[in-house]
């Protein structure tokens, strides 16, 4: 049992968020010219997990969120460790409504933070992001690989 529990904490330890997770992923490029390589949370499960438990996010890491209709999705960070900011994007990829340096949340209840127009996508980058790479409401991104 010792043997195991070495083995599965040895595989994890040096890898990054992104490769220990076994979602797809696609790549968002800010008008900068900034790429990031993002999981794609496309099923209920996926999208109800988000980024918790993670304690670590690479400045070029992040997550999109791809819903079946365009609509109104708020965002909490429930047993979410890292600070981020929350992007909701129309269909063509032009952000509609930024949350900013998102605090995590530990207890219950958590806030929830609503954007400010329909959405068919939400990006969460780390926090500071959208500030660092003049990321505002009317930018359009671009998105690869994301359906």
């Amino acid at each position: 049992m010792r043997a195991v529990v070495l083995a599965l904490l040895t595989a994890c330890g040096g890898a990054s968020s992104m490769e220990q997770a076994a979602a797809p992923s696609g790549t968002v490029v800010f008008p900068d010219g900034t790429r990031v390589r993002v999981e794609i949370a496309d099923t209920e499960a996926t999208r109800q997990r988000g980024l918790m438990f993670r304690d670590t996010l690479a400045v070029n890491e992040g997550m999109v969120f791809v819903f079946e209709a365009r609509g109104f999705y708020p965002f909490w960070m429930k047993n979410t460790l890292i600070p981020l900011d929350i992007l909701w994007l129309d269909t063509g990829g032009r952000v509609v409504s930024i949350a900013r340096s998102v605090p995590p949340c530990r207890s219950d209840p958590c806030p929830t933070y609503p954007p400010d127009a329909e959405a068919s996508y939400v990006v969460e980058v780390v926090s500071g992001f959208a500030q660092t790479h003049a990321v505002r409401v009317g930018s359009v991104l671009e998105m690869a690989g994301i359906p």
